[in-house]
């Protein structure tokens, strides 16, 4: 268990740096296309860019803000329960969203080998859409990842509460 919480947070880690980059490349991108526009020279391609940047970007850093508990929870009434119903509940939370994301990864992988096969490009750019999309793939398994060493930290800590 200890292996694979290390495991995640040092994947997760690499994976905001890598999040990081591409967003001050958006910025990048954002400020040189408006400077450019005003000179009636827009920067060719930006729309894609963006959208293929932000796709990482937010890939890329759901595993890290689930560690983080960073994502919005509205646990109004879970409060109010007992601590093992709360355990209880997380843990069918957890349980229910890693197969959710490793469901999404999947299917975001099979797509994202359509595209590879069929040669699938940008019309501005022709840029190749298939990295973007595994990488998208990557964030949803890395997501599942975290969300399992939280399911099995919290039945861990079940059975030593019990």
């Amino acid at each position: 268990m200890e292996f694979l919480d290390k495991f995640s947070r040092v994947l997760n880690q690499a994976l905001l740096w890598i999040a990081g980059v591409f967003l001050a490349g958006m910025i990048l991108l954002t400020c040189s296309n408006i400077f450019l526009r005003i000179m009636w020279l827009p920067v060719k391609g930006t729309f894609e860019l963006m959208g293929f940047f932000g796709a990482i970007v937010t890939a890329f850093a759901l595993g890290y803000t689930q560690i983080k508990r960073g994502h919005i929870g509205i646990d109004i009434v879970v409060m109010r329960l007992s601590e093992k119903a709360q355990r209880i509940l997380n843990s069918i939370n957890y349980l229910i969203c890693m197969l959710f994301f490793s469901i999404a990864g999947w299917q975001i992988a099979k797509w994202a080998t359509t595209l590879w096969r069929t040669g699938e490009v940008t019309e501005t750019l022709r840029i190749i859409f298939y990295p973007f999309t595994y990488g998208v793939a990557l964030g949803c398994f890395v997501l599942a990842l975290v969300l399992l060493v939280d399911f099995l930290r919290e039945l861990i800590q079940g059975k030593g509460a019990s």
